[in-house]
């Protein structure tokens, strides 16, 4: 039975832009045949027992043919081919060629177009490649044979065009600017160079059609850089926005565990940073179920009912649930929680918080709580490992505290990819959100990759323990978060970053 093949444009590379068509179709491929200027993030729509073949570069790198025979074959065997090309199939990236080898071999396919480069660079660049002040001809063209005498770069047609892109161009914009200048076009035109297009770190020059080839050597650029040559580039001063993000270049590693991690990676990247996610911390079930179990059997014995974190509410009312109880099992037992988070996920769950404290740490819950509480039942959920100054000092109050670990911490899997950047000191900020994270991660590496990563990069703390743990593993704490929550934490980082040097 022959199969399907979808050439399927990602765009260039921010994963948002990838169409809701490329998603789809990603999710049911048996195979999937990817560049390199495809974003990886796009791939986690794939089945996890679907093949990723990367053929971009390096080892891996195929040539046209070898591509076109490769689709060719697993379409013939029946596959589920999507072939994922950066930026828009049709455009520039051989997709044609493509196509005209399925259609010889008697294989379906389909085209799914994306967003080009060209429109994409210059959008996320602050410059629109048309506009009805500065005329009304755009022009797209490859870069790679400018500077062949024998290609088919025309240039006089295209010096007459109000804006020309030029796609690949890196190399030979030297024999681009001469070509357009030869051909009469004004060598003070403006032009952009957009390197890595809606990357976090794209990075754009603006200069002029003489200087672009003394420009590029300038500001250390390299390939792929997109060139707009126009007068329409002049816009970007009034328009631009993308580089203009809060977070815009920085580089974030986020700790939390797996299921955590996207409210504070997703507000990282919106804010334009570069997010590396480096869990250091898993939720497992606790080594004595029995505990919790008794626990909950008894709950409405007990007076007060603390919970220290958004993990400790989700476990312990799990386990009321599994035991076919519901809210009315706390009795008579008052409900306090530190921080807003776990307030938030209590009510979420329909229970109200009867205690607050202002300060979301353990000493103020202890300053909230009244100080003689003999002959009171305390029921402490909570991780299996954590600090201990909470029950003692309400022992030492007078209350019977029993401490009932509802979850435990283990370590996660870790990407290697992720893991050797940050060996490297590929990051500029860490993010700490318990001291648990900041342990994790110290064991994470070696003393020598420690100490790499401690002189490159410096660390964001969620509140003043997690601060001292992470200070007394050798890293620098540049912000703590005021409140204690993520959208403290988020706003600390904000404000680092608006007070350092720019990316």
């Amino acid at each position: 039975m022959t199969g399907m093949v979808y050439l399927v444009g990602a765009g260039p590379w921010d994963p948002g832009l990838l169409t809701l068509r490329g998603q789809s179709l990603l999710g049911c491929a048996d195979t999937v045949v990817y560049d390199y200027l495809c974003n990886p993030a796009h791939l986690v729509h794939a089945h996890p027992d679907t093949e990723l073949i990367a053929v971009g570069r390096g080892k891996s790198r195929l040539t046209q043919g070898e591509i076109n025979d490769l689709l060719v074959e697993r379409g013939l065997q029946g596959e589920v081919v999507v072939r994922l090309k950066g930026g828009d199939p049709f455009v520039f990236g051989r997709g044609g060629e493509e196509a005209e080898a399925l259609v010889a071999a008697g294989v379906p396919f389909e085209v799914v177009p994306g967003v080009t480069a060209a429109i994409a660079g210059a959008a996320f660049a602050g410059i629109p490649v048309t506009h009805r002040g500065f005329g009304p001809t755009l022009g797209l063209c490859t870069g790679h044979r400018a500077d062949d005498p024998q290609g088919d770069v025309n240039f006089a047609a295209l010096a007459g065009l109000a804006t020309v892109v030029f796609y690949m161009g890196a190399r030979n914009l030297g024999a681009i600017s001469e070509g357009l200048i030869a051909a009469g076009r004004d060598p003070q035109t403006p032009v952009a160079l957009v390197r890595w297009a809606t990357r976090p770190d794209q990075h754009t020059v603006i200069t002029t059609l003489a200087d672009a080839e003394a420009a590029f050597v300038r500001h250390e650029l390299a390939p792929p850089v997109t060139v707009i040559v126009g007068e329409v580039v002049s816009l970007r001063d009034k328009i631009r926005w993308f580089e203009h993000k809060p977070l815009h270049g920085r580089r974030i590693a986020v700790t939390r565990s797996p299921e955590q991690q996207g409210p504070l990676a997703e507000r990282f990247a919106a804010l334009g940073a570069e997010v590396l996610s480096m869990p250091t911390i898993d939720f497992a079930p606790p080594r004595e179920p029995a505990r919790v179990q008794a626990a909950v059997a008894g709950l409405g014995e007990y007076d007060w009912v603390l919970f220290t974190s958004t993990n400790a509410v989700d476990a312990f009312l799990d386990a009321i649930q599994a035991a076919g109880r519901d809210a009315r099992a706390f009795g008579r037992a008052a409900i306090a929680c530190v921080g807003s988070a776990t307030a938030k996920r209590l009510r979420g769950r329909g229970l109200v918080p009867d205690l607050i404290p202002k300060a979301f740490v353990a000493e103020a819950f202890l300053a909230a709580l009244p100080e003689d509480l003999t002959g009171r039942r305390v029921l402490l959920p909570r991780a299996e490992v954590a600090r201990e100054l909470l029950p003692d000092t309400l022992r030492a109050r007078g209350a019977q505290v029993d401490v009932v670990p509802v979850y435990r911490t283990v370590a996660p899997a870790v990407d290697p990819g992720t893991r050797g950047r940050l060996a490297r000191g590929e990051v500029d900020l860490l993010t700490f959100t318990a001291s648990s994270t900041v342990t994790q991660f110290v064991a994470q590496f070696s003393p020598a990759e420690l100490a790499a990563l401690q002189a490159n990069a410096v660390a964001a703390c969620i509140g003043p323990v997690a601060t001292q743990t992470a200070e007394a593993a050798g890293f620098r704490v540049v912000a703590e978060a005021t409140p204690h929550t993520i959208p403290g934490l988020v706003d600390a980082v904000v404000g680092w970053a608006a007070a350092g040097p720019a990316p």
